[in-house]
């Protein structure tokens, strides 16, 4: 768990700008997706490009639990030998998912609709998290919980012996929600019927199609509904794990806001669901340019090119922009604390039950930074001064959160005095390779074990 160990200081400071192609590694999202999904196939499937951090490492070794064997070949391909819809056996063991929601969220409804059971755990920020959300749905399919208020981890979670499909209409505008009814509806009799109002990353939905499965998505009067028809045979795939936009945005944001800089993040994916970052960033007047277009594994990715741009401005980003760029907030509202003028965001309350309470985790830091910034329970407004305006020389607590950690490193890239994150570990859980990149890149990155 990131939780273990000593704390990792890392600094960060200013005075040298970032040149040269950054090669982020595999998406996050799809990377835990294929893994659930090869594992549910029957055969072999081979992904290249997964994202080989913490939290997927987390899926793999739960799936491997479950009765499914998953190993490296000599060419770093990940090979899943899947049992099939319904062929997950009761582990012999707790599954710990350590820091990673997408995991213990996925899994949940991937084992909801067979006829076992599983105990779930994780470290302190995962018990934190709820799971209600994801158990109120799983639950109208015949499954049952029971642990601490039902609500957080530990949780063990009974699978249906005699699953019955459902509509559900979801109150979160929640990928994971999503991901989990659609994953306990494969093992359900009939069609599973999803709706949100607003359209989260449907890397799911792709990848059902790909693997098979019959599901349609349309926009209707009441919102985005997705319909799967269940017990379909998933066919093994050869899967190509594109970059991680989420990943991407950390150099892309730190090249716009570091004088002088230019860098190259190559083959990131750019589902339309995933980059209200990039949108956000070009209304500010960002200098980005998106080269090479084209499709890879069912997503379409490109080169993104970042140049230093002194003259961001303050905008405001709107609710229906959220899900597509939840995970991005922090570093936006550091590019957000480098532009001149006001930022405002939206409709984010959700930031409130990620890894930390990501609203009140940026404002303390930016305060700390001497950046002006109010928040409500569902807003944050950032009052930037302009490029070098943003003071530093402040130890920013990270929370446990591997966001939070690496935008405020970000910032210190771009500040007057240097920024330090007090605990850094979580970083390993979603980018292994961030500070190596960034000291590639030019970046003054320096850690020390406390």
């Amino acid at each position: 768990m990131v939780s273990d160990g000593k704390a990792i200081k890392i600094t960060a400071s200013g005075g040298v700008a970032l040149k040269g192609i950054a090669n982020v590694p595999g998406d996050k999202s799809i990377s835990h997706r294929a893994l659930i999904f090869g594992s549910l196939a029957l055969g072999k499937t081979r992904i290249s490009g997964l994202l080989n951090s913490f939290d997927v490492m987390s899926t793999a070794n739960a799936m491997r639990l479950l009765g499914v064997e998953i190993s490296q070949d000599n060419n770093k391909d990940w090979i899943v030998q899947g049992v099939g819809v319904g062929g997950f056996t009761a582990p012999e063991n707790v599954i710990d998912c350590g820091n990673s929601g997408t995991s213990v969220r996925l899994i949940m409804g991937a084992i909801s609709t067979s006829n076992i059971s599983a105990t779930f755990t994780g470290d302190v920020s995962l018990r934190s998290r709820p799971m209600g959300r994801i158990i109120e749905p799983l639950k109208e399919f015949g499954a049952s919980a029971y642990g601490k208020d039902n609500n957080s981890l530990p949780l063990t979670l009974v699978g249906a012996k005699n699953p019955i499909p459902i509509a559900y209409h979801s109150p979160y505008a929640s990928a994971q929600v999503k991901s989990a009814v659609l994953l306990a509806g494969l093992n359900a009799p009939g069609e599973t019927i999803f709706t949100e109002t607003d359209l989260t990353r449907d890397h799911t939905e792709r990848m059902l199609h790909n693997f098979g499965a019959k599901i349609s998505t349309e926009h209707t009067k009441k919102g985005w509904v997705s319909v799967l028809t269940g017990y379909p045979e998933l066919k093994p795939q050869n899967m190509s794990v594109p970059r991680d936009p989420s990943s991407a945005a950390f150099i892309v944001c730190s090249a716009l806001i570091v004088e002088n800089s230019e860098v190259v993040v190559p083959n990131i994916n750019m589902n339309s669901t995933r980059i209200g970052i990039f949108k956000s960033l070009v209304e500010m007047g960002a200098d980005l340019t998106f080269e090479n277009e084209r499709e890879e594994g069912g997503e379409p990715v490109a080169d993104i090119r970042a140049k230093y741009s002194p003259d961001l401005k303050g905008i405001d980003v709107p609710a229906t922009r959220a899900p597509s760029m939840i995970d991005e907030y922090p570093i936006l509202a550091c590019v957000a604390a480098c532009a001149e003028g006001t930022t405002k965001f939206f409709g984010i309350k959700e930031l409130r039950v990620k890894e930390s309470d990501r609203i009140e985790s940026m404002a303390v830091g930016l305060i700390s930074c001497g950046v002006k910034i109010h928040v409500t329970e569902d807003s944050m407004e950032i009052s930037g001064k302009g490029p070098g305006s943003v003071m530093g020389g402040a130890v920013c607590k990270s929370n446990l959160d591997h966001r939070i950690a690496m935008s405020f490193l970000c910032l210190g890239l771009a500040s007057k005095a240097k920024i330090t994150v007090d605990d850094a570990r979580p970083i390993d859980t979603s980018f292994p390779i961030f500070e190596e990149l960034m000291r590639n890149l030019g970046a003054n990155i320096k850690r020390e074990v406390v």
